[in-house]
């Protein structure tokens, strides 16, 4: 085990990206295009896979396609899920991105088309199709006054997008998992049961961490029980402001993958806290979010790129 890093905090705004990281603990054990068009594309870049965005050299970015398709998820459910991937004959990696508590929403898509842009195919199933359709903070609603989505249906929407994506001719058979908020928790949830994942990235994921108070029939099982089945390597995010899950609750997450000698970096932001990445909401930390989405990248590249 090993403790490294400093502690990014407000007052570090105008310090360089590259100098900055979080309080770090580690264990071990969308243009529009025909298919011409797509074809005519010079192939992406290798170098640039999971490079940081002012990393990639001006004359070297590579075009992208996003569209929405529709996918076999749990129980064989055709469900729809935005897909967005680079210009090129690959091959590329692969990311499942789980949406969070708000839903199916553009910042999702946009990070779908951010991840691509990048150099790897990225699948963000909508898991809360089954509860209808309309704005999306209306059907989370609608979800969470249901009971909310089952833990067993987002997995087995997960592992219907991992198969979508290994299934393409361009994939190179490695995928990734992320969520933020609820879709962390998933992504933990994903790198324990899911087949086939080569990493998992949990964004403050509140709920990873339950009392018998919290179960449910749609969360019956509290995700870091199944800790010993963590199958990949783990990237954890986490502002130390945050309640859910709290700076305690993250210990007692690390302990447990301690425990069973599991893969895993966290991180850990002073000044930030939950959803610290939403540039929209008063929560966003913008020096946090750009040092952990570089933490990210850099996971990814190790992980995803053979």
């Amino acid at each position: 085990m090993k403790n490294t890093g400093a502690v990014v905090g407000g007052a570090a705004v105008g310090a360089s990206l590259m100098g900055l990281s979080g309080c770090s603990t580690s264990g071990s054990g969308t243009p529009a295009g025909s298919e011409s068009s797509i074809s005519a594309q010079q192939d992406y870049p290798q170098k640039n896979i999971f490079s940081m965005w002012n990393q990639i050299r001006t004359d070297e970015y590579g075009g992208i396609l996003a569209e929405t398709v529709t996918m076999p998820g749990y129980k064989g459910d055709s469900i729809h899920a935005y897909v967005s991937r680079p210009l090129g004959k690959g091959p590329f990696p692969g990311v499942i991105l789980i949406p969070h508590m708000p839903g199916w929403d553009e910042v999702n898509l946009e990070i779908t088309r951010r991840f691509s842009q990048h150099g790897c195919v990225t699948i963000c199933p909508n898991i809360y199709e089954r509860f209808g359709h309309g704005l999306p903070g209306e059907i989370s609603a609608k979800a969470r006054e249901a009971g909310g989505v089952t833990d067993d249906s987002v997995m087995g929407d997960c592992q219907g997008a991992l198969d979508y994506l290994v299934s393409l001719p361009y994939s190179n058979s490695r995928v990734g998992v992320i969520g933020m908020c609820s879709g962390g928790r998933h992504a933990f949830l994903a790198g324990c049961t899911v087949k086939g994942l080569n990493a998992a990235v949990d964004c403050w994921g509140g709920g990873v961490i339950m009392s018998k108070d919290d179960l449910s029939p749609a969360r019956p099982v509290a995700p870091i029980d199944l800790t010993s089945q963590l199958s990949c390597p783990l990237l954890g995010i986490f502002g130390n402001d945050d309640r859910s899950p709290s700076p305690a609750q993250v210990n007692q997450h690390e302990e447990e993958l301690k425990k069973y000698g599991k893969d895993y970096d966290f991180y850990r932001y002073d000044g930030a806290g939950h959803a610290f990445w939403s540039y929209d909401r008063d929560a966003y930390r913008p020096v946090q979010a750009m040092d952990s989405w570089a933490k990210v990248m850099e996971f990814y590249k190790k992980h995803l790129i053979p």
